[in-house]
C-alpha cells in the first residue's frame, strides 16, 4: 500500500504523567530512553497502564549499566569522562551530557525496575539486556 506515514500516524505533545488519551485506548505503548526522565516514575507507569487495553503490552527501552569486566570499566570511563567532553564540543552544553550518566546511574534497573512495573499493576514482566548491557528492553502486560 502506498500510504504516507503522516496520514496514518498523528504526533501529539503530552505529559507522560497525564496522558491525553481515554482509558484502554492502545494495544501497545512504547517508550525509548524516556522513562528514567519521568518526574514521578510510578505515576508515569500507571498512566501507561491506564491507556493500554486489557491484554495490551508496554515495551520500555532504557539505558542500563553494564555488569561484565572489562566492558563495565570502559563504559563507566567513557560515560563519566569522554561523553561529557564530546557533548560539550557538539552541543555547547556539557550539562546535557553530564545529566545522562547521572540519570542512568540512579535509575532502577533489572529486578528493581521489574518491581516498579509490578507496583504499577503490570504482569508478565520480563527484561532483556542488549548491547553488552548498555540498554535493557523491558516488556510488561496489562491484565
Amino acid at each position: 500500500k502506498n500510504r504516507k506515514l503522516d496520514q496514518i500516524i498523528e504526533m501529539q505533545l503530552g505529559d507522560s504523567e497525564n496522558l491525553p488519551f481515554k482509558d484502554h485506548s492502545f494495544d501497545a505503548v512504547t517508550v525509548a530512553f524516556g522513562v528514567r526522565n519521568f518526574e514521578d516514575l510510578q505515576k508515569g507507569l500507571k498512566e501507561m497502564r491506564r491507556v493500554l487495553k486489557p491484554g495490551g503490552y508496554a515495551a520500555i527501552l532504557e539505558f542500563s549499566k553494564p555488569k561484565t569486566f572489562p566492558f563495565k570499566h570502559v563504559y563507566n570511563f567513557y560515560f563519566k569522562y569522554i561523553l561529557p567532553g564530546f557533548g560539550k564540543l557538539v552541543s555547547k552544553s556539557k550539562e546535557a551530557y553530564t545529566y545522562l550518566p547521572e540519570s542512568v546511574s540512579v535509575f532502577p534497573e533489572d529486578k528493581e525496575f521489574i518491581r516498579e512495573l509490578i507496583k504499577a499493576g503490570f504482569t508478565e514482566n520480563s527484561q532483556k539486556r542488549l548491547t553488552m548491557g548498555i540498554a535493557t528492553l523491558y516488556s510488561a502486560k496489562r491484565k
